[in-house]
């Protein structure tokens, strides 16, 4: 990874003013107050790095590892200043000098073998139950007891059959022979969704029967690399991304679309690959023939079908009914790769709202507290005081759901609702949207689609 190397900090570091307008909404300046762990503070230690008057020592380690790469500095800074990049690179820096923890090498390694993985979760999915159980919303799954390191923390349910190995690769819901005019998209699911989530990806394909839109499960799908560029380990990403491409490139042509249901995933493929390889010009050239093709799975079922109609054909149905049940209330949590990498936020709620009431929570927009790999297992306390925020406002809003699109902040905030005995589950656009449509199954689907909805979880 050599082309990683020598990375210019002062050029960033030159360019801060320090004018401070990043730290009102920094994430873990929020919880600590502590200028050093600010974007600001993170830039002028890069800065000092650079010019060698500070090493790369352990204490040095801990503050970069404290940033959860939410981006919002970037939104906020007058100057635009890409401090997450210097905060990913630097990890790399780190990787390097210090190595990447056994634990996640594991990982890691699993998101670059899919069968592997399939397996480790099919053994998951048999044991799991010696020590957990599965929570009221049936989503999740919770200690029995009181466990060691994770103690009573909660994590995604684990599938017995993951998502990709439920289905065949090719879904007709219709036969293209009779229509010429029959569209196909293909499915990057990613693995939170293909493991633990598995609704997700179950309800995107209801919604695609509805619209009469066939599906490619594609299986020779690899990890985004998300994780593993995060943490540092830029020979993993490297590996990812180029394995993904080179699958894309071989079914591109055969799909109207590639759907992404994951912010997270979404801002990995559509963003970050593309600056991976910023010198990789052959390689960075193939993917951007790739990404018109890429969409957020909301964007492109607002953008580029009939669904806003469908769902407000539904909710016209119901008003007409004798005996109208009031909608039912969600609250809307914007993931940080979503709204301020992408700019999606607005279709999903335009999607839902055609049949559920919106109640906004104080801040939509503020980060949920994943925050990556070691976020999630070295510094799991930063997570919990931001979860913990979070978890307040949604709470306060008194809605029936909480939603978003990304699975990451489904685990972190499911876990955050739980420990704070906040009962609204957590659920995804897609299974909200596929929820309405269910209720009037009787309007679109055939026998096959019945089946699809029988499994839904």
């Amino acid at each position: 990874m050599a082309h990683f190397d020598n990375y210019d900090y002062l050029k960033t570091s030159n360019a801060c003013v320090k004018c401070g307008k990043c730290l009102p909404d920094c994430t873990i300046f929020s919880i600590n107050g502590d200028e050093a762990t600010s974007p600001r503070g993170f830039i002028d230690l890069l800065g000092a790095y650079q010019r060698k008057e500070i090493p790369l020592d352990k204490n040095a380690k801990d503050i970069f590892e404290t940033c959860f790469l939410c981006t919002t500095c970037v939104r906020v800074c007058p100057n635009s200043l890409p401090t997450d990049t210097l905060i990913e690179n630097i990890r790399y820096e780190i990787a390097q000098k210090y190595g990447i923890a056994w634990f996640k090498r594991i990982f890691f390694y699993l998101l670059k073998h899919r069968k592997i993985m399939d397996f480790g979760f099919k053994l998951g999915a048999i044991f799991a139950p010696l020590l957990y159980q599965a929570t009221k919303d049936g989503n999740s799954i919770q200690p029995r007891f009181t466990l060691p390191l994770v103690k009573n923390r909660i994590f995604g349910g684990i599938a017995k059959r993951s998502f990709l190995n439920s289905h065949s690769e090719e879904i007709c819901f219709v036969d293209s022979k009779q229509s010429q005019k029959t569209r196909k998209v293909a499915i990057f699911i990613g693995c939170l969704g293909n493991y633990n989530y598995k609704n997700v990806g179950e309800s995107l394909l209801v919604i695609l029967e509805a619209l009469q839109i066939n599906a490619k499960l594609a299986k020779g799908q690899k990890c985004c690399g998300a994780p593993a560029y995060f943490t540092g380990d830029f020979a993993s990403v490297d590996t990812l991304i180029r394995q993904n491409v080179e699958y894309f490139e071989s079914f591109i042509e055969e799909v109207d679309a590639i759907l992404i249901p994951e912010a997270t995933c979404g801002a990995m493929i559509l963003e970050d690959w593309k600056h991976f390889m910023e010198k990789d010009l052959e390689l960075k050239s193939r993917i951007e023939k790739l990404l018109p093709k890429i969409y957020m799975a909301t964007k492109y079922l607002e953008s580029q079908t009939n669904l806003v109609e469908i769902l407000n054909n539904i909710e016209q149905n119901r008003l007409k009914q004798e005996f109208q049940s009031p909608k039912q209330t969600f609250t809307y949590h914007d993931p940080c790769h979503a709204r301020k990498v992408l700019g999606v936020y607005q279709e999903p709620r335009k999607l839902l709202q055609q049949n559920y009431q919106l109640v906004e929570m104080e801040d939509s927009t503020a980060c949920c507290g994943f925050g990556g790999v070691t976020i999630q297992t070295e510094r799991f306390a930063l997570a919990s005081k931001v979860g913990s925020k979070k978890a307040k406002m949604i709470e306060k809003t008194q809605a029936q759901f909480i939603v978003a699109e990304c699975s990451a902040c489904r685990m972190q905030l499911s876990n955050a609702l739980y420990q704070a005995n906040v009962e609204i589950p957590f659920l995804h656009p897609l299974e909200l949207i596929a929820k309405i449509i269910k209720e009037n199954q009787s309007l679109f689907f055939n026998k096959k689609c019945d089946i699809i909805l029988h499994n839904l979880i």
